[in-house]
């Protein structure tokens, strides 16, 4: 299978990128509009939206340096280098206590993240078909395999192709938070807290089959630690709420 030289992988994959972006917050503001959230411009719509986009930037950054600490060593006085990197779950976990955070200054009280759900499944989607076609210089392929449809990247390995790996869960997760919401009366702010949950779930397990490029206690890459703790501190809450509305919902159909 031919790819992209690696010159012009890192336009490929920043063209993606942007488009993920553009193409994740039309629809966001698309979903807005059709639920009469309002415009993002002003109001609590912009405080949401500034909130996510400073939370998610500065998230992004640190999980990539806490995931590539060792050349965070080597290229801490180079700016340029310094904010390169990109990480989702950095990008998920910074943009959702960006907006908490704005949502507390700002006296907002109702829950706004059921609204990014699909817009960043969307997003997750394209800017992982750019890290398809950028090949080895991306590096997020995954570990050697002999499965048959392990894909060669171009240094004649055939590889994990843990980029479709994730298309294929995103749309599948996309499906299964579809369907969960139109069969049961969901409470707003949890369909977007079993969306991080399951990436956060998805990320420790896909990421074991993937080059670990510093690997920190128990053999664990920096990005799975960070899953990890999210787990640890978030499921509790989002397995209380789940539970409670599957009981509910037990009920009504009981009656």
């Amino acid at each position: 299978m031919s790819f992209i030289p690696a010159e012009q992988a890192a336009l490929v994959h920043g063209i993606f990128e942007m488009l993920a972006l553009v193409v994740g917050a039309a629809y966001y503001r698309l979903l807005r509009r059709r639920s009469g959230g309002g415009s993002i411009l002003h109001g609590a719509g912009f405080v949401v939206a500034a909130g996510c986009v400073f939370g998610a930037a500065i998230g992004n950054k640190l999980v990539f340096w806490v995931e590539m600490p060792h050349l965070l060593a080597q290229y801490w006085t180079t700016p340029t280098v310094l904010f390169g990197g990109q990480s989702m779950v950095g990008g998920l976990l910074g943009g959702l206590i960006g907006v908490e955070i704005a949502k507390k200054l700002n006296g907002i009280a109702q829950s706004t993240g059921d609204a990014f759900v699909f817009p960043v499944l969307l997003g997750l989607m394209i800017g992982r078909a750019g890290c398809f076609l950028a090949g080895l210089a991306d590096g997020t392929y995954g570990n050697p395999s002999g499965l048959p449809w392990a894909i060669d990247f171009g240094d004649g390995i055939p590889r994990h192709p843990t980029q479709l790996y994730e298309i294929l869960f995103a749309g599948l997760l996309w499906w299964g938070l579809a369907t969960a919401r139109q069969r049961l009366a969901l409470p707003p702010g949890l369909l977007f807290k079993l969306m991080l949950i399951a990436y956060l779930a998805w990320r420790l397990l896909v990421d074991a089959i993937k080059p670990i490029p510093y690997a920190y206690p128990f053999g664990l890459s920096g990005i799975q630690w960070v899953c990890l703790v999210g787990l640890v501190i978030y499921l509790p809450v989002v397995w209380r709420q789940w539970v409670s509305v599957l009981m509910r919902h037990t009920e009504k159909r009981a009656q």
